[in-house]
């Protein structure tokens, strides 16, 4: 059987299985199964995709976010591509098994991963009039031509110019649009994945206007209608596909992780200045980002990135350069740090209920440089902001541009398969459960590498031919008629 993978990044649930307008998205629901998915911590579009797509956890896969510390220097902080990533994905199975694949914008995708099949570059492609971006690469010259100009992303997308960004939002997703319904319907392909970043970069944009609960929320924006818009243009552009897919497709609609209001940020390493634990030789007159800050390391214990989480580092002898922790207290000097991050408050005083990980409690491996401690402030209803120079510890303004919202730990599914034995509502899906799911209902084999678990192992499922009980009375006979049973 062929998969089908439509990825909305940061798609909501509550919205999405709410809304009775999307008619394409009622119907799939009406015959599949669908509800919320957990994500990976820290739920974030690197590397979230890849977990889902080789079902494995980011302390396995080595990449905890964009950006990761290449070494344990303290400017060794390297960007995620492609090249990042070598675990084996769902493509890399179908393959194996003598079939092609399609992927497009997958993150991390740029260099264009060389598979069986043709791959797109995702958003991290730098320019696609001057970049290689596709496997193989005359697709380059065909996207274009379809779209005037293909395009990853929307360049400047952190910004109040509302207006404009939703225009380039819908031109961006139309393009993107027009390349998957063409590469569906004339190239070879066994197993085809889209990721539509638009939906991302709608929420980031214009969270704020929609959502009455927003602390930015003004009644009556002219914006408060954009998000819904891009929904039911979504809904549009599945039942486009939808037509274009014969009755032996497994089809998914999945999101990497969902998308909540924005309260506001948390100045993580104005913080560890008052506590002391993070020593400037010079407090910055304006707002500066840490990569620009005097830092005393030889008086420094801990340091923070920002990001929608928190990465925290301590500064630790014989590891670090200029290590002040001894390693004999580390652990006990994590655990009070842990303590103090679970107890701050917002800024109306009251606790900010901040969930703090260890890397080694959460995942299955811990690869390359890991963070000490992974912090979502608030619960991700708070970003981290990583620069001084504020003078507070909470704000509004965001280090990185205009943003409404953080994203969630709960995104979607929503799984439609002519074998499929569950219908309806399903509580209790993750992430790293959809690669082998994908896998034993299209009838390809779960590679041992994978740590999440088929939602449908155990069931019976329909198989060409007979169902699993006739084939195993085949089986069972023609042992029996060799003298083995």
């Amino acid at each position: 059987m062929k998969i089908c993978i439509l990825g909305l990044d940061c798609c909501a649930p509550e919205i999405i299985f709410n809304d009775e307008s999307l008619t394409n998205i009622r119907r799939l629901m009406d015959g599949g199964v669908w509800g919320r998915l957990e994500s990976v911590i820290p739920p974030i579009t690197v590397p979230a995709w890849m977990c889902m797509s080789t079902s494995q956890d980011p302390g396995s896969l080595g990449v905890y976010g964009f950006r990761n510390r290449t070494d344990h220097s303290y400017s060794g902080l390297g960007f995620a591509t492609s090249k990042s990533i070598s675990a084996f994905a769902m493509w890399d199975q179908v393959a194996s098994e003598g079939r092609k694949s399609i992927i497009i914008g997958v993150p991390p995708g740029y260099p264009p991963r060389k598979i069986q099949g043709i791959s797109v570059g995702c958003f991290l492609t730098p320019d696609t009039a001057k970049d290689e971006f596709t496997h193989p690469p005359d697709i380059k010259k065909k996207l274009h031509e379809l779209t005037g100009k293909y395009e990853v992303d929307v360049q400047g997308f952190r910004t109040d110019k509302k207006d404009w960004l939703r225009k380039e939002i819908f031109e961006l997703s139309r393009k993107q649009w027009t390349a998957v319904k063409w590469l569906i319907q004339n190239q070879p392909w066994d197993y085809f994945h889209y990721v539509d970043i638009g939906m991302d970069r709608v929420h980031h944009g214009f969270w704020d206007s929609y959502d009455p609960k927003h602390v930015q929320h003004v009644p009556g924006n002219p914006f408060q209608n954009v998000i819904p818009e891009y929904y039911r243009w979504i809904d549009s552009q599945v039942g486009e596909v939808l037509g274009m897919l014969d009755d032996d497709t497994i089809v998914l609609l999945v999101s990497d992780h969902g998308a909540r209001r924005l309260d506001g940020g948390f100045v993580v390493n104005e913080w560890l200045v008052k506590e002391g634990l993070l020593v400037l030789d010079e407090y910055p007159k304006e707002v500066t980002p840490f990569s620009k800050l005097k830092v005393n390391w030889a008086k420094t214990k801990v340091w923070s990135e920002g990001g929608y989480y928190a990465r925290v580092f301590l500064n630790v002898q014989g590891r670090e350069p200029q290590g002040v922790i001894p390693q004999a207290e580390y652990e006990r000097f994590r655990d009070e740090l842990k303590l103090k991050f679970e107890g701050l408050k917002d800024d109306k005083g009251q606790p900010l209920g901040s969930l703090v990980f260890k890397p080694e409690e959460i995942y299955k491996n811990v690869r390359n440089v890991a963070p000490d401690l992974v912090v979502h402030f608030g619960a991700l209803a708070w970003r981290s902001i990583g620069g001084v120079g504020y003078g507070r510890l909470h704000v509004q303004e965001n280090d990185t541009g205009p943003d409404a919202c953080n994203h969630a730990q709960f995104g979607m599914f929503l799984l439609a398969a002519p074998n499929c034995p569950l219908r309806g509502e399903y509580q209790g899906a993750r992430l790293l459960d959809i690669a082998p799911t994908l896998l034993d209902l299209a009838g390809y084999e779960i590679p041992a590498s994978m740590q999440g678990r088929s939602l449908v192992a155990g069931m019976e499922k329909k198989t060409p031919g007979g169902s699993n009980g006739e084939a195993e009375k085949i089986i069972h006979d023609r042992l029996a008629g060799l003298g083995y049973i």
